[in-house]
C-alpha cells in the first residue's frame, strides 16, 4: 500500500473515532501542532525516518514533546509506531486537517513560497481556490526557499507545482533523457 493511501486511511479512522469522542476539534488542533512541529525540525524528521533508532526511542521523543495533546492524539502516535508506520506521522496529521476541514465545509490550502506572500497575492490566491473548490478556503503560508521562485500549491489530495526549482528539473530530466 502507497504511502499516502495508508495515511489517509489512519486520518480516517483517527476522524472518526474523535468525532465518537466529541473531541474532533482538539484533535485537529494537536495535528496542526504535529505537522507544523516535524515540518519545523530536520531533526525530528530525520528521526521519524530512520530505521536504525529503535521504535521504542521515536515513542518516548514523541510522548515527551506532544505530552499535552488529546489521548485520541497520542493513541494515534502509539499505534503509528507499535505498526512501525511512524514515519507518516506528519502525512496523517496533514491528512487529518483536510479530512476534518473538509467535513466542516472548508478546505486549507497550502501555498509553499521562497518569501512570504503579500497580503493582496493572498486574497488572490484564496479567491481562486474558493472558485475552484467551491468551499471556504483558509490559507497557509510556508516559507521553502530551496524552491528557487514560484509557488507550490497543495488543496486536499491535489497539488500544483509552478516552482522554479520543480521547472529546473524538468529540464534536467529532459537533457538527461535526450542524450
Amino acid at each position: 500500500m502507497n504511502e499516502s493511501r495508508a495515511a489517509a486511511r489512519y486520518a480516517k479512522a483517527t476522524l472518526d473515532f474523535a468525532i465518537e469522542k466529541k473531541a474532533a476539534d482538539a484533535v485537529e488542533k494537536d495535528m496542526r501542532s504535529i505537522a507544523a512541529t516535524i515540518n519545523d525540525s530536520s531533526e525530528l524528521q530525520n528521526l521519524l525516518g530512520s530505521p536504525v533508532i529503535k521504535s521504542a526511542a521515536k515513542k518516548g521523543v514523541l510522548s515527551k514533546i506532544f505530552k499535552e495533546s488529546n489521548q485520541i492524539t497520542l493513541g494515534l502516535i502509539n499505534t503509528l509506531t507499535d505498526n512501525k508506520r511512524i514515519s507518516l506521522l506528519q502525512e496523517v496529521a496533514y491528512k487529518y486537517v483536510i479530512l476534518h476541514e473538509q467535513l466542516k465545509g472548508e478546505d486549507v490550502a497550502y501555498v509553499t513560497t521562497a518569501v512570504p506572500l503579500t497580503a493582496a497575492m493572498e486574497k488572490k490566491v484564496l479567491a481562486q481556490i474558493a472558485k475552484i473548490t467551491g468551499n471556504k478556503v483558509t490559507l497557509e503560508n510556508r516559507i521553502d526557499e530551496s524552491i528557487i521562485g514560484g509557488f507550490v500549491l497543495r488543496v486536499g489530495d491535489l497539488q500544483y507545482d509552478a516552482s522554479v526549482a520543480n521547472k529546473l528539473n524538468g529540464l534536467k530530466r529532459e537533457f538527461t533523457n535526450s542524450l
